[in-house]
């Protein structure tokens, strides 16, 4: 096993610096997910620890090892790091066997059948599969012959780039963890790139959030999810809830949902704030003591529902609600909201 260490690394591209002092590191054996929109620098940042891309300033490391300076470029394959493409980039004249051994050219027979037979095992690829060719076989086995063929030749780091992005939506949560569970026994550090939030938590030890070129927070993904330093990064790791409010003199937040605690505060001295909450910690309530609200709307999808409430004020939020098991709320009908746990505060 090996470490990924990334210090202050940038990278031009034609002229145009596409990352800028990135830092992340992740211990031997982790994962980390790496998050952010269309042209954040996420791939790139992926191309620059492979080799693809030389770094112009800052260092790469690989355990010990320099892999990569301003002045100092080891090349791809001398890093002995793994890469899973966005389609799998299998061989299609190649049957899934042949396709995961195609790394070990050079070993002798019986080690690379072992090699291909132990990848195949980590991966979760059932032994009937091997002799088959990429056309005939699903795009989640597709997937899961690309991780065993990054797996076969014991890389130091495996990285992969949008591996989930051309599956549909159920099969892309199942190969993700079956990927994840594969990764665990290999026990290898990894690296993931996406723009899906749900898939960077579900998958990461950690998560790193960039946006235009720059990183903007990393750090366990319960301490960036529940505690964003700022209100874009929230936006980036799941839907929220912004509130106009004000600081109390003992510490909390005082908006349309009530005076809330803070469980962390970035506004430094500005004089107006807002305050974010995620939508599951919103919830209907019996107790009196509660804010009053009244339904506005009521949407339903499959077994979930969100009841649009409007505050007095005129604020409104979205909560939602199980769509069975309890009956929903109707549009005019008044309820009571209360709030679970605290609100982020940035300047307004």
């Amino acid at each position: 096993m090996t470490s990924l260490t990334v210090t202050d690394a940038a990278v031009r591209l034609g002229g145009n610096m596409v990352l800028t002092g990135v830092c992340v590191s992740v211990p031997d054996g982790e994962r980390l997910a790496v998050v952010g929109p269309s042209g954040s620098g996420k791939s790139t940042l992926l191309r620059a620890i492979a080799g693809f891309e030389r770094i112009t300033e800052g260092e790469i490391r690989l355990g010990d090892d320099i892999a990569g300076t301003a002045t100092r470029h080891v090349a791809p394959h001398r890093r002995r790091v793994g890469y899973v493409a966005q389609d799998g980039a299998l061989f299609p004249h190649l049957t899934a066997r042949r396709n995961i051994a195609f790394g070990l050219r050079g070993s002798a027979r019986g080690e690379r059948n072992d090699a291909v037979a132990a990848a195949a095992a980590l991966a979760g690829i059932e032994p009937q599969l091997l002799d088959r060719y990429p056309h005939e076989i699903s795009g989640g086995q597709q997937q899961r012959v690309s991780l065993a063929r990054a797996l076969a030749p014991h890389p130091r780091v495996l990285l992969l780039d949008e591996p989930f992005s051309a599956l549909d939506t159920e099969l892309r949560a199942h190969v993700r963890a079956q990927v994840v569970e594969a990764l665990a026994r290999a026990k290898v550090t990894s690296v993931l790139v996406t723009h899906d939030p749900d898939e960077a938590l579900a998958f990461g030890h950690c998560v790193a959030v960039l946006d235009d070129g720059r990183l903007q927070q990393a750090g366990s993904c319960e301490d960036v999810f529940s505690r964003p330093v700022s209100a874009a990064v929230a936006r980036l790791l799941g839907e929220t809830v912004l509130l106009a409010g004000a600081k109390t003199v003992r510490g909390g937040f005082r908006c349309a949902l009530g005076t809330l605690p803070v469980k962390a505060d970035f506004s430094d001295a500005a004089s107006t704030v807002v305050g974010m909450v995620r939508p599951t910690q919103l919830r209907l309530t019996t107790d009196a003591a509660a804010v009053t609200a009244r339904v506005t709307a009521i949407a339903t999808v499959g077994a979930t529902a969100t009841a649009t409430v409007s505050c007095a004020d005129g604020t409104a939020v979205g909560v939602p609600l199980r769509a069975v098991g309890a009956p929903l709320p109707a549009v005019g009908d008044d309820v009571r909201i209360t709030v679970d746990g605290g609100a982020v505060v940035y300047p307004g």
